[in-house]
């Protein structure tokens, strides 16, 4: 390399702060989901204080990596380090709904330990929750981080600031996109290829609520597309595949796309030639 980008490399290397690599952001992350769901656990326990040891090893890795930020934090790493381990509860709780309500809406599911231990989309939304915690806490970058690696491992992009209530369901999952703003009620089901997103990309539009709102008890079908901060789908309707969405519709609409396919059927032809090769 030229010698005078190579210093300037190194000059940018050594007047950065350094983070703890992203590689340690993502360990944690999946070290907590196997605290939390022991299905998923690849560490033994001899007695409950070397479980106890373990969880308060999790809180100092969380505490050294929010260290190598320490000046974009809005407290100690030490107390948001604590904040986020008293959020398990809670987290656990959440998670554990939302595995009950993939088990209970997949007849394909044998059993809530093959949900934990399989499904993509109860990894994506297990990731997104602990993501959301950490940035309700206002830690920056590191739930981006965490988002990043479940989108990933699984193919599901949840922002870490969308709003997400009780028993959500992602069956499938490959290619779902949920949006920052994004409010999702309770009893939610999202097929495959669902975009919840924005209609302008703006930057101008980065403080404002530009993703949809969907209320309780909603089912999105696969490959729809709803768009917009103001759109809101009522309660209890169902969005069938492929619809593109871009205005809200009442509680217990049925809303469906009815492509335009012929299908035709052709006369035997005659004298054709068969070929072997």
């Amino acid at each position: 390399m030229d010698q005078g980008f190579t210093e300037r490399l190194y000059k940018e290397h050594t007047h950065t702060q350094h983070m703890v690599p992203a590689s340690a952001t993502c360990h944690f992350a999946e070290s907590v989901i196997q605290l939390l769901f022991p299905p998923l656990s690849e560490k033994r326990y001899t007695s409950f204080a070397d479980f106890e040891q373990h969880a308060h090893q999790l809180q100092q890795t969380l505490q050294r990596i929010l260290e190598g930020m320490a000046s974009t934090l809005p407290g100690t790493p030490a107390q948001l380090a604590a904040e986020v381990m008293d959020r398990l509860p809670q987290l656990h709780a959440r998670l554990s709904g939302d595995a009950e309500a993939i088990t209970q809406g997949d007849p394909a599911a044998q059993s809530v330990e093959e949900v934990i231990r399989t499904y993509p989309g109860f990894k994506a939304v297990a990731l997104y929750r602990l993501a959301n915690t950490m940035r309700r806490l206002g830690i920056p970058l590191l739930p981006r981080v965490i988002s990043a690696f479940a989108h990933a491992r699984t193919g599901i992009d949840i922002n870490p600031g969308a709003t997400i209530g009780e028993y959500f369901c992602i069956d499938h999952g490959t290619g779902v996109v949920i949006g920052e703003t994004t409010v999702i009620g309770n009893c939610v089901k999202v097929y495959q290829g669902v975009t919840l997103g924005a209609i302008s990309v703006e930057k101008a539009m980065a403080n404002i609520k530009r993703h949809p709102t969907i209320e309780d008890h909603v089912v999105i079908y696969a490959g729809a597309t709803i768009l917009g901060g103001n759109t809101v789908v009522g309660t209890r309707s169902i969005i069938g595949g492929n619809v593109w969405l871009t205005e809200s519709v009442p509680p217990y609409s049925r809303v469906y796309h009815y492509p335009q396919i012929k299908v035709r059927k052709a006369p035997e032809p005659e004298n054709v030639l068969n070929y072997s090769i």
